[in-house]
């Protein structure tokens, strides 16, 4: 599944629920005892989606909380579950022995080899084996692909005579390292289900959680129904797992995946100066409360890390493990998000007191035209706005706000000849959401990434078809306006990303203060003993400039400066001074 997503992960939630119906096989023959036991599969936010689909866990030496799974049953199981659940109905996944070399290759032929005998994990393009089938990209984060059923334009075209990308360097995860070792015994191959949810199923958006009742696909929106402000059925279940301690194995073994995951995958580790992770825990005092048997202890101490040590905003403790129970969370106490929200509050404060009734997502004033949103959101797919333009209908989210703007800037006799953009309160959101948006000011729009952990690099170009005439030209922009953006330090995610490749266009003028910053894709990641959190993700957002990708995570600085915030909503005042530049 793609990472559809800046300020906080949106991902399909697939629940895998115990109820154990085969009794346990246990194995001596080696050098460790392994007991096998099946489960049967649920998949969904409710109990009642049951599959026939079941799926064995072992546990090596009677350590009933660290679950590891024999390689060809996860080799069978990515299969089963990229297929059927995310959509990417050409995925393949053969895989190859060559005694203590076994060989996981996608159908596109990149490989991920495991050597059991020096513990390690190697991928040949590690990009390239995670990506989904139909990625246009090496490095795709959006999820339209621009083609309607019949082959007809749709919503949004990717350019590809003018997108291109560079392949990142072979990726190796010394397991042996970190003190994790891949178990082959009696031709069987195990491996640690955290350690393959890290590698293989991250960029899914998902991972393995085990309360030691159940086993749950899933990353947050697994637990908490935003839309009914109230936990869901799934989440409670997962709550019925035992609480109390971890054992000393599942504690050493949580803190070992910890350290190297975030050594992998956190994308800001040279801007924060961190070598290691484990040195970085050692360091703080954290190292023996992250590694020690209480689940509450290392719950809360992840939790403070995220916030004090990490303190950017993407990053964020999500969850409590099934250990230590379903408790009321923390709120944040980082210096980062405590100044970003004082900053939200007066800017929203503001705005009320100058549209006290409320404000609009398109508005008029003189010869200028505002279009505001506060999250750049992607609630439709993009048949829904065709059909909904045959009906007659508007729908609101991000995409239907500029298709409606459009139209009313383009009309006949519009009296518009400037448009400002407002993401004064933008605190990001959808990428696809944010890549119509540039499609819609800049004709072509790029969308450049690149990877930290490889050294991978993308760029791809967008079209949008704003007009919806499934045809991608000039009538779907507004290029030929005078345009601007409005930018302060809330514009955060997508709304920094935005500024700043507006910027680089030379089209579009900045007014306002330094945006927030916020330049990494969010990355939905977990322990090994249950407790889910976020991170800032090796997919860094940036923009190329003389061949080099730039970091924005510092925020980008206006053109043209506002000083008092007040002044970001006199919308007649600042028409008056638009008009004034030229």
């Amino acid at each position: 599944m793609k990472q559809n997503r800046c300020l906080y992960p949106i991902a399909i939630v697939l629940v895998l629920c115990l109820c154990c119906i085969a009794p346990a096989l246990a194995e001596t023959n080696g050098g460790h005892t392994v007991v096998t036991q099946e489960y049967d599969t649920y998949v969904g936010r409710t109990k009642e989606n049951i599959l026939t689909q079941q799926i064995p866990l072992c546990f090596l030496d009677g350590v009933n909380d660290l679950p590891y799974i024999e390689l060809g049953e996860w080799a069978k199981m990515m299969d089963f579950i990229n297929r059927k659940y995310f959509n990417d109905e050409n995925y393949g996944l053969t895989i190859h022995y060559d005694y203590e070399i076994v060989t996981l290759t996608r159908e596109n032929g990149y490989s991920m080899n495991l050597d059991f005998k020096n513990d390690r994990l190697i991928f040949t393009d590690y990009n390239a084996f995670v990506h989904t089938s139909d990625d246009t990209t090496l490095i795709d984060i959006v999820s339209e692909n621009g083609i309607d059923d019949e082959g007809g334009a749709l919503l949004m075209q990717r350019n590809t005579d003018a997108s291109f990308e560079r392949y990142g360097h072979e990726l190796v995860a010394d397991l042996a390292a970190y003190n994790i070792h891949l178990v082959l015994q009696d031709d069987k191959y195990y491996v640690p289900l955290q350690t393959m949810n890290d590698f293989t199923l991250l960029r899914r958006g998902a991972a393995f959680l085990f309360n030691q009742k159940a086993l749950f696909l899933a990353n947050d929106e697994l637990f908490f129904d935003y839309s009914e402000n109230q936990y869901t059925e799934i989440a409670k279940l997962y709550y019925e797992g035992p609480t109390g301690e971890r054992s000393p194995a599942l504690a050493e073994y949580s803190y070992n995946e910890l350290c190297l995951a975030l050594d992998t995958f956190y994308g800001l580790k040279d801007t924060h100066e961190i070598d290691s992770f484990r040195d970085l825990f050692y360091q703080i005092g954290l190292e023996h409360v992250l590694a020690g048997t209480s689940a509450a202890d290392a719950d809360y101490a992840l939790k403070s890390f995220i916030d004090t040590n990490l303190n950017d905003l993407h990053s964020m403790f999500n969850e409590f493990s099934y250990l230590t129970g379903l408790e009321n969370m923390p709120r944040r106490g980082g210096t980062a998000f405590l100044s970003y929200a004082a900053q939200a509050d007066a800017y929203k404060a503001a705005r009320a007191a100058a549209y006290p009734d409320g404000w609009f997502s398109y508005e008029e004033v003189g010869n200028t035209a505002y279009v505001t949103f506060d999250n750049f959101t992607s609630l439709y797919n993009g048949n829904a706005f065709y059909k909904a333009k045959e009906e007659g209908n508007r729908l609101q989210d991000t995409i239907g706000d500029i298709i409606y703007a459009h139209a009313q800037i383009t009309r006949e006799d519009s009296p518009i000849e400037n448009v400002v953009l407002d993401l004064s309160n933008n605190q990001g959101g959808s990428v696809d959401a944010a890549v119509f948006v540039l499609g819609w000011m800049l004709g072509d729009a790029p969308f450049s990434l690149k990877d930290m952990s490889t050294g991978a690099s993308s760029t791809a170009f967008y079209r949008s078809d704003v007009n919806l005439d499934h045809v991608y030209d000039e009538k779907d922009t507004i290029s030929d306006k005078n345009l601007y953006c409005l930018i302060s330090p809330v514009s955060f995610s997508c709304g920094n990303l935005i500024p700043a490749v507006l910027k680089n266009s030379h089209q579009v003028t900045l007014l306002g203060k330094t945006s927030a910053g916020g330049s990494c894709v969010v990355q939905p990641i977990s322990t090994a003993y249950g407790a889910v959190f976020q991170i800032s993700s090796s997919l860094r957002m940036s923009f190329p400039k003389n061949g080099a990708f730039y970091n924005i995570d510092q925020g980008v600085e206006p053109d043209i400066y506002i000083d008092k915030i007040a002044s970001f909503y006199n919308r007649p005042a600042l028409t008056d001074f638009i008009n004034g530049l030229f």
